[in-house]
């Protein structure tokens, strides 16, 4: 890129931090210091303060970075990413938003102690929490990788390095000095921001093919060099049974993880009713649902007015699709047109990726210090000792937990962010979701049940995927230089998802207690009233 496009994205990249850090210290002066304060931010949001909230962490690089470059490159099969990401949304409103809101009061695991013996449960889903967040957190930082290597060229890959380690610095700054407050209101600027810039790139992709979908559509499989099969399914999951499982494993991954993601369920408890948090995921849905039918327009528009060759060629995932249309739809490089819509665009996605790592850093950053920390610490200082600690233990954790994704996401920088994702949805529909509605709707369910439910799925899906041409065995694995890979799915929640619902299930059969039916019935009565809520 040339210098003009280099000056004016890392000016707009120095206004958005600048904003953020302003947010973050305004924030910081005004916060009480309490557990509350910084883990739910005074439950003060309003319904569509939080929905846009909620759009803003879920409308990640993934989605505007990662799924775009997928359906550029594979067209059809790309969109299949989109459609489990929102489809998952109707399981969180009718079977999780109120219910969460009820039940806890900071974390998932609340929630699924609520009626066992806290500490083995609350050691369990913080573990499960803390490892899908770091996965969601590599992409992110993937994502940012990708667009610095874009925008410096020769020197971006030198310069990723750098970047990967400042996003992390930054993410810890907001968690830390901002806790949820600041997050949130970062999270609501970058959704207006993301949403005004997909809106103007789908009306020019559409003004250039002068409205006619059929044009854009023909063109975009015309240049993507597989002629009408890039408008049909197969492309990217069908052939021999390995790939259709697969597209199967992917999409149940999608659809139930959304459910058990500690940053998203986390966001409910920043209202102050469960009304509220059922309005805020409708809001949610709204935002997401409208964005996601851009980001199609935007995955086909790269594909027609690039080609996918070219896509392919800036970045072999396809996750700088997006910042190339924006060039090429401004004027194409050296034009001023050009320049500044790149430049906005970069921008965007680098707030993107600044506002979901902070909010995956404070979730997980809370399940070390709420669930791992304070389990552990109540048993020799009691329940006012671990309270005290709480805060202080939560921002060491943050950057504990932002050094590990950082190393993480040097190691998987040449992945699709869309499909990193995707591995987090496996983990987090497989260890955290059967957990969280048995506790729900399982009158038997035990402590053996939910123990073992989130051990049982949690484990099989990250030795599953150890285990898989996602780190091993492909030329863009982990390893490519080693090939250990016996598991031949990419995904894999067609097998980790079901062993969670199966060792729940069986953990409670084998359990030598039963459940307590008193805890269950007060549980039910909170859950579905809002009665006793925090």
């Amino acid at each position: 890129m040339t210098g003009d496009h280099q000056t004016l994205a890392l000016v707009l990249f120095s206004v958005f931090i600048a904003v953020t850090l302003a947010i973050t210290t305004w924030v910081s002066r005004r916060r009480r210091g309490s557990a509350e304060e910084f883990y739910a931010g005074g439950r003060l949001f309003s319904p569509l303060e939080n929905g846009f909230a909620i759009a803003g962490d879920y409308m990640s690089a993934a989605s505007f970075l990662g799924i775009s470059g997928l359906i550029a490159l594979f067209g059809y099969d790309g969109m299949l990413y989109l459609v489990g990401f929102l489809v998952a949304w109707l399981l969180v409103l009718f079977l999780v938003a109120e219910l969460v809101r009820n039940c806890g009061r900071f974390t998932l695991a609340d929630v699924v102690a609520a009626r066992m013996r806290e500490r083995p449960v609350r050691l369990a889903v913080g573990a499960a929490s803390v490892t899908v967040s770091v996965l969601y957190l590599v992409a992110q930082m993937v994502g940012a990788g990708s667009l610095v290597s874009l925008l410096l060229g020769d020197a971006g890959a030198q310069a990723r390095t750098w970047m990967v380690i400042g996003v992390g610095a930054l993410m810890v700054f907001y968690v830390a000095f901002g806790g949820m407050r600041a997050t949130t209101w970062i999270q609501i600027v970058k959704a207006v921001l993301l949403l005004g810039g997909a809106l103007a790139l789908t009306t020019l992709v559409v003004l250039r093919f002068h409205g006619d979908v059929n044009a854009l559509l023909n063109t975009a499989a015309e240049r993507s060099g597989h002629g009408k099969d890039f408008l049909a399914p197969g492309l990217k999951y069908g052939g021999d049974w390995t790939a259709r499982l697969d597209f199967i494993s992917l999409g149940l991954a999608l659809v139930l993880g959304t459910g058990g993601l500690p940053h998203i369920l986390s966001r409910f408890y920043t209202v102050p009713t469960a009304r509220a948090a059922r309005r805020s995921a409708v809001w949610a849905i709204g935002l997401i649902g409208g964005f996601y039918l851009m980001t199609v327009v935007l995955g086909f528009g790269a594909a027609a007015v690039l080609g996918s060759g070219a896509v392919r060629a800036s970045n072999t995932a396809g996750n700088t699709a997006v910042p190339l249309l924006a060039l090429d739809l401004g004027g194409g490089a050296g034009s001023t047109g050009g320049t500044v819509l790149f430049a906005v665009v970069a921008a965007v996605a680098f707030a993107t990726i600044l506002a979901v790592v902070a909010g995956l850093t404070l979730a997980s950053s809370a399940s070390v210090a709420h669930d791992l920390h304070a389990s552990l610490r109540r048993r020799r200082t009691g329940e006012r000792g671990a309270r005290r600690s709480e805060v202080a233990v939560a921002r060491v954790a943050a950057v504990a937990v932002g050094a590990v994704a950082i190393g993480l996401a040097l190691l998987a920088r040449n992945l699709n962010v869309a499909f990193l994702v995707g591995l987090a949805f496996a983990v987090a529909a497989s260890a955290n979701l059967p957990a969280l509605l048995y506790a729900l709707f399982w009158r038997r369910f035990t402590t053996r049940g939910a123990v073992w439910s989130v051990y049982g799925g949690l484990i099989p899906a990250l030795t599953l995927v150890a285990l898989s041409p996602v780190v091993s065995g492909s030329p863009d694995s982990l390893f490519p230089g080693r090939d250990f890979a016996v598991f031949p799915l990419a995904n894999p929640g067609v097998v980790s998802i079901p062993l969670g619902f199966l060792m729940g299930w069986l953990g409670t059969l084998l359990s030598p207690e039963a459940a307590d039916k008193a805890r269950h019935a007060e549980t039910e009565v909170r859950s579905l009233t809002g009665a006793g809520a925090a």
